[in-house]
């Protein structure tokens, strides 16, 4: 794009634009986002899936809350903006609050704080018709307009694909490293290979895999019921040179916890594993 060309066209994805000449490019670093003087986050996790459906959120939820427990104080940003289900896992039905300067997050029982696209409609079954700027626009306001109380980690459910929104979220959050959620199907496997490459291209730090609905574990003898077939987590990790960092089961609990917007009180043993992880990342 010319420095004559409309840009009003411009996506402002300008790592990924291939025209050379525009007078609107930017250097990478002034696309960073930035938080208010108010807030303190020291690291920052994205849970990342190649598609929907395989459990992206529950993970969020799941680690934010054993992390809590852990005595670290966590934080959870919902990044998937049009498709958003923090809020619900957490019981959260209150709008977002502000003072005029910042926003404030939801804060849990337990003391996660949350914020979601939920939290800014007036109703949970509204709709949200936003084109890409906009959801960038808001992601932004998400990190740098939200009071963020002195949080340890970060957890940022970020939206599946590898479409605008999670490249504006690879480009503009200081991420210390992402987790990649799958499922056992192979079909799985080759999408969230795209989900890797990417964020090999984009430089990004990529912590590990966790494998969600791995397994039904058998209530009368704990046998593993492999009800989505052989696992392939293993092939992919082994061809990215990435550690499988969690393999959870099916579990009706869950779909219970997030139904009653309880998922912090619901422990589940193999999250513990990946957790132990991210709290040594460096």
């Amino acid at each position: 794009m010319s420095e004559n060309v409309n840009q009003n066209n411009c996506n402002h994805q300008c790592s990924s634009c291939g025209v050379e000449g525009c007078g609107g490019r930017k250097d990478p670093a002034d696309m960073m986002f930035h938080l208010n003087p108010r807030s303190s986050v020291r690291k920052i996790i994205g849970v990342v899936s190649g598609k929907g459906g395989v459990g992206k959120s529950f993970v969020t939820s799941m680690l934010a809350a054993e992390m809590q427990r852990r005595g670290h104080r966590t934080a959870v940003l919902d990044g998937d903006i049009t498709g958003p289900s923090q809020a619900m896992a957490f019981g959260i039905h209150e709008p977002a609050m502000s003072d005029g300067e910042v926003t404030f997050p939801a804060v849990t029982p337990n003391g996660i704080q949350v914020i979601s696209t939920n939290m800014l409609l007036d109703r949970d079954d509204v709709p949200v018709l936003w084109r890409g700027p906009l959801v960038s626009g808001i992601l932004k306001q998400f990190y740098e307009e939200v009071f963020w109380d002195d949080v340890d980690y970060m957890f940022v459910d970020m939206p599946p694909g590898t479409s605008d929104v999670p490249l504006t979220l690879f480009q503009s959050f200081p991420l210390d490293g992402i987790v990649v959620v799958t499922s056992p199907q192979e079909l799985v496997s080759m999408v969230v290979a795209k989900a890797i490459n990417m964020a090999k291209s984009m430089n990004v730090n990529i912590i590990g895999l966790i494998e969600n609905m791995a397994y039904v574990k058998c209530p009368c003898c704990d046998e593993k019921i492999l009800a989505f077939g052989r696992s392939h987590i293993q092939e992919t990790a082994a061809k990215y040179g990435l550690p499988v960092i969690a393999q959870v089961p099916l579990d009706p609990r869950i779909a219970e916890a997030g139904d009653a917007g309880t998922m912090e009180d619901l422990e589940i043993e193999e999250i513990k594993t990946a957790v132990d992880v991210l709290e040594n990342i460096g």
